[in-house]
């Protein structure tokens, strides 16, 4: 089970999408899954991931941004390891 900055990754969204990714590495599969991660679904998974963080913190007001900023580094490492597009 991997952590990165003290999330557990195997819950987050992010992670099982990057765990597909890696499931169709053929040229053609890598194409279209790269298309599919492509803006919204991106999105989602950074959403989600900061949601998460969000919640491990208690949902204290004020640290929006910082959830942000490191689901986006959480979502785009996973997308890199599995091959997908990064922003």
């Amino acid at each position: 089970m991997a952590t990165i900055v003290g999330t557990n990754v195997s819950r987050s969204p992010a992670a099982g999408a990057a765990s597909r990714a890696r499931q169709g590495r053929s040229s053609g599969a890598r194409a279209s899954h790269t298309a599919a991660l492509a803006g919204e679904d991106r999105y989602r998974m950074i959403a989600e991931a900061a949601y998460y963080r969000a919640e491990q913190r208690g949902f204290e007001p004020g640290s929006e941004l910082d959830d942000w900023l490191a689901a986006e580094i959480e979502v785009d490492a996973l997308l890199a390891e599995a091959g997908g597009p990064q922003a």
